[in-house]
């Protein structure tokens, strides 16, 4: 095993400062979802995917890989989803052993309602923060973060 690389006292920072923004965002649009607009995190990513696909209608393993969550936590939390009229889960079509999951009258309601504070409270906390060149900047850094998962990904399937 190779000595570890400590981070320097910049890296540091710039490492708790990337944690503490990406904790203080989440908590703060989650409390904003919840009390202005009566939805979770979870159940508002869940519909804004759904209503941006055609017809509002996804496979569950599509929509895994959209919100990158294990198939028992997307069955699960479907299913408390269903209860509750936001979202159906059809038999496909094209797979008669297949599902599909619909957002409801309901749900698109739902998801028509929060979307806009949603967008207007993201802008407020974080794009407007940000001039064009840090959005930027911010792209960048995100793709390259990205990339390397996605290689290191790869190399642990082939391991």
């Amino acid at each position: 095993m190779t000595e570890a690389r400590w981070l320097d006292d910049e890296e540091q920072r710039a490492w708790r400062s990337l944690i503490t923004m990406q904790d203080g965002l989440t908590e703060f649009l989650d409390r904003e979802l919840r009390h202005r607009c009566g939805v979770s995190t979870p159940d508002y990513e869940v519909l804004a995917h759904l209503s941006e696909s055609p017809e509002g209608r996804l496979r569950p393993f599509e929509l895994g890989r959209l919100l990158r969550w294990e198939k028992s936590r997307l069955s699960q939390h479907l299913g408390r989803m269903q209860k509750r009229g936001l979202v159906s889960r059809d038999r496909c079509v094209t797979d008669q052993r297949g599902a599909v999951v619909a957002i409801t009258p309901r749900g698109r309601d739902l998801i028509t309602a929060a979307a806009p504070q949603h967008v207007a409270n993201v802008r407020d906390v974080f794009i407007d923060q940000l001039t064009k060149a840090e959005l930027k900047s911010l792209i960048a850094i995100g793709d390259k973060v990205r990339k390397r998962l996605a290689a290191l990904e790869n190399q642990a399937r082939t391991e």
